[in-house]
């Protein structure tokens, strides 16, 4: 037997013994079913290494998209805030260039705020590569080793303050 089901079993049998001795089958098979899900799923407290891929369901800002509803900050752009009309400008870019679309992100297993940092990939192209090509945000050299730094516009250098944290 697996460790996982012997784990679920114990489990489940302390469940019953505690007070629940009349609980029918079916309802022990559920909670069977649901403890061996949580033990199998992929652990959210460890997503270095890990790749999500799916659908893009929110756009937040050029620097933060939700896919498969797992927040994922774009590691290594500086965008500007949405409070700013390039900060709009930029979301509304990334919204038409990923909203609804599948894409692979590498998560780096770092989080700031609810997201988790990351690269991600539309059609394996990488996506925060293309926002700063195309004047919509900036290179930040400290997380991204300035690996965007080649495709600033000089347009985008003018527009957009970069951050300080940069």
């Amino acid at each position: 037997m697996e460790r996982t089901q012997l784990l679920s079993n114990n489990l489940a049998a302390r469940i019953v013994k505690k007070g629940f001795p009349k609980m029918k089958r079916i309802t022990m098979k559920l909670i069977h079913g649901l403890m061996i899900s949580a033990m199998l799923a992929p652990s959210v407290g460890n997503a270095g290494g890990r790749v999500i891929e799916g659908r893009v369901t929110t756009v937040r800002d050029v620097d933060t998209i939700v896919v498969v509803g797992t927040p994922v900050r774009l590691n290594g752009l500086d965008g500007p805030e949405v409070s700013t009309r390039p900060g709009r400008d930029a979301a509304l870019f990334m919204r038409r260039l990923v909203g609804g679309k599948v894409v692979t992100c590498e998560l780096n297993g770092e989080r700031t705020y609810d997201r988790w940092v990351g690269v991600c990939f539309l059609e394996g192209q990488d996506i925060a590569a293309i926002a700063v090509s195309q004047g919509h945000a900036l290179d930040c050299a400290r997380y991204s080793g300035g690996r965007y730094h080649k495709y600033e516009t000089p347009a985008a250098k003018s527009k957009i303050r970069r951050a300080g944290y940069c």
